[in-house]
């Protein structure tokens, strides 16, 4: 099923669009999102890695790569040999790969040269009730074995699970979670569904955190799927609005960002507005990378890898026509992505799925 390193060079012309005004308010002209074309450029394509299934998060050490897809399989491809084998996964509870569920984040642990030791979320059923958990893998030749459970009974469904992780400058493990369908969960503090996790690599709750005794980083969250860090330490995620309305928000510690009390531009005291939204065009961001002032973000809906600029809020497409595009991952001005395309609601191309290379 999966073929060697593919080192196809495609050249696609994407034209850029920069978004005015975003308010929600659909009766309002004056509010509409306006689109101002943009200089058409050039933007050269490597297909690196074909025949993936639902690839989900990208991550990377040296010349490999790693990749959870969502049915519950590892992939490992290197660069420098141009091989890409299946990876054996061992857990202690299946994991159940059902409508947005299934195998999702992943992040390699910082000394991972030398540990083997990497994170990761899926979701699993449990007395009838789907849930998520964040499980510690030890990586030992082509198997990565459950070592530890750092977190889990995170509530689940076919829906909104979040699944994002990522290692903070802090060096803490920073997890999204989606309202699992409930959005009332959002805003109940008591609740792992609608937030950002915060927590130590053993799976401790870190001191610091803003509530005591848990978890919670942030909460009024409806199904975030993106998070990255600017070069002063500002946390940034990505997260999927109701009707449109799609976020771009500021993370601070214990603030509550409205799901699902407000969206776009409404307000209510004590509630956070996003920096960002997409008005009533539909993105459904999922990863999100940070590069020289710009957050790159996949967007499966719309279809693209979308720069926005946190200095002037402007907005550019840097690729296009490759289908739903799922995780962006950026090193040395390389930035590295994958389509999801057999995910159930994308429309399979030639050797989807793919992981691609795009210079910035």
């Amino acid at each position: 099923m999966y073929k060697g390193i593919k080192t196809l060079m495609l050249l696609l012309f994407v034209t850029g669009c920069s978004f005015g005004d975003t308010t929600q308010n659909s009766n309002d002209s004056d509010k509409q999102v306006k689109l101002e074309a943009e200089e058409t450029i050039a933007t050269p394509v490597e297909v690196l890695a074909t025949n993936l299934h639902i690839p989900w998060t990208i991550t990377k050490k040296g010349g490999t790569f790693f990749i959870s897809q969502r049915e519950g399989k590892m992939i490992e491809t290197n660069l420098e040999t141009g091989l890409i084998k299946k990876q054996e996964l061992s857990v202690t509870k299946d994991i159940l790969h059902e409508g947005e569920g299934g195998l999702l984040g992943l992040v390699l642990a910082p000394d991972f040269e030398s540990s083997g030791q990497a994170f990761a979320y899926y979701t699993y059923k449990e007395d009838s009730a789907t849930k998520n958990r964040v499980i510690a893998l030890q990586k030992e030749g082509d198997k990565w074995t459950e070592t530890k459970v750092l977190l889990e009974g995170i509530p689940g469904g076919r829906i909104h699970n979040g699944g994002r992780m990522r290692i903070g400058p802090d060096g803490m493990l920073y997890v999204t979670t989606g309202d699992s369908g409930n959005p009332d969960l959002s805003q109940a503090k008591n609740s792992l569904a609608g937030k950002i996790l915060r927590m130590n690599l053993d799976g401790t709750i870190p001191d610091d955190n803003p509530f005591e005794n848990s978890y919670v980083y942030s909460y009024g969250h409806r199904n975030p799927q993106g998070l990255a860090w600017d070069d002063e330490g500002n946390l940034y995620s990505s997260e999927h609005g109701q009707s449109a309305h799609d976020e771009i928000n500021l993370i601070k510690p214990g603030q509550n960002y409205g799901w699902p009390v407000i969206q776009g531009d409404e307000e209510e005291p004590g509630m956070v507005k996003p920096i960002y939204h997409t008005g009533e065009n539909t993105w459904a961001p999922s990863g999100i990378d940070y590069h020289n002032g710009k957050l790159y973000i996949a967007t499966l809906r719309d279809s693209k890898i979308r720069s926005f600029d946190l200095s002037t809020k402007s907005v550019n497409i840097l690729h296009e026509n490759s289908g739903r595009m799922r995780d962006v991952y950026i090193e040395n001005s390389q930035l590295y992505t994958i389509t999801n395309n057999r995910d159930g609601r994308g429309t399979p191309q030639k050797n989807d799925d793919k992981l691609l290379k795009i210079e910035l």
